[in-house]
């Protein structure tokens, strides 16, 4: 039974975007780099599909991700507030419990 073998990020991205300029063709990239040419068709089909993304609005994806931190420090602070609470019931029991 052959193993499967994971090709880095980088690596994929320098193949698709070589295939991608069609300078040579891919079974030429697939003798070059020994992948095979299901894999390069593969890559260069999701390189371009995907590279629009690259050049949408950041403004966007920059307030989704600042709503996610401000909801991540929301909860940080209702935790410590908690913990907090928990720490000071905690010593009240142990008090109770000592002065016993």
């Amino acid at each position: 039974m052959k193993n499967r073998k994971n090709y880095d990020p980088k690596f994929k991205a320098k193949v698709a975007f070589e295939a991608a300029k069609e300078e040579k063709t891919i079974v030429q990239f697939s003798s070059e780099y020994g992948v095979h040419t299901n894999h390069i068709g593969q890559w260069k089909k999701k390189l371009l599909k995907d590279l629009p993304v690259i050049f949408e609005n950041k403004s966007s994806v920059n307030d989704d991700s600042e709503e996610k931190e401000s909801e991540l420090y929301r909860q940080i602070g209702q935790l410590k507030v908690e913990l907090d609470w928990l720490k000071k019931k905690s010593s009240m029991l142990d008090l109770r419990r000592n002065g016993r």
